[in-house]
């Protein structure tokens, strides 16, 4: 090989090296502003407008209880295989609809028909819909139903999105 061969693959070398240095570069200028875009910048807020900010970009902050239930009359109503929205159950499967009950301080913000994906459940995580309501009792929580069989669970820490 000649040398002017190798000089010229050295030179075609260098030139790659630097088109990819410049494309990462440009990529992490734009990662940094998607992030910047999505995660707001709460330092020196109160809590009250963290929790504003987080729920204006549909986070809901972290739920401290979230557990499961059966439509059963022990745990509803008279009509346990119909939800509050009028949603009708499957009485074999109920756990196949992925239906969330919220509690009524929640149910403010989060309408029949709603999809929220919850994370950090274990094997319940997932998207589901909100198609009924707890006892008003209970606030800052939800319920996922599930079918006779599976066990009762509670979780603690749990985080919901609101999806769109």
């Amino acid at each position: 090989m000649s040398p002017l061969c190798i000089k010229r693959r050295l030179a075609m070398k260098k030139i790659a090296l630097i088109v990819a240095i410049i494309i990462a570069a440009f990529s992490l200028a734009a990662c940094k502003e998607t992030i910047d875009n999505t995660i707001p910048d709460l330092t020196g807020m109160s809590e009250t407008q963290i929790q504003a900010a987080l729920q204006e970009r549909n986070i809901i902050v972290t739920l401290d209880f979230e557990t499961t239930y059966t439509p059963t009359f022990e745990e509803c109503d008279s009509t346990p295989l119909i939800t509050a929205s009028g949603f009708k159950i499957n009485e074999g499967n109920p756990r196949r609809h992925r239906i969330i009950a919220v509690s009524r301080d929640l149910k403010r913000k989060y309408k029949f028909g709603t999809k929220l994906r919850i994370k950090g459940a274990g094997k319940y995580d997932g998207t589901y819909t909100v198609r009924d309501v707890m006892n008003k009792r209970y606030t800052k929580r939800i319920d996922i139903l599930v079918g006779k069989r599976d066990k009762q669970t509670k979780l603690k820490k749990v985080k919901v999105y609101k999806l769109k």
